[in-house]
């Protein structure tokens, strides 16, 4: 199983660079970088919820499980 986290999606959907999210989320750009390439461990739900803020979306947008063992 894995946790896929969609950031780059919605940045690209929102026309908005790292930078730009990390200056409105308050959080460094590393640290976007960090969860964009999903080696974060976990995402506390105050930045959760500052990033859905600054992206206008839901975190549903942004998270997405996968059965890595299932077949596609």
């Amino acid at each position: 199983m894995a946790i896929i986290i969609n950031i780059d999606i919605m940045l690209a959907k929102r026309k908005m660079s790292v930078t730009e999210l990390s200056e409105r989320v308050g959080i460094t750009i590393s640290n976007i970088s960090i969860l964009k390439n999903g080696k974060a461990k976990a995402v506390r739900l105050t930045t959760l919820d500052a990033i859905c803020k600054a992206l206008d979306c839901q975190p549903g947008d942004i998270l997405e499980y996968k059965d890595l063992n299932e077949e596609e």
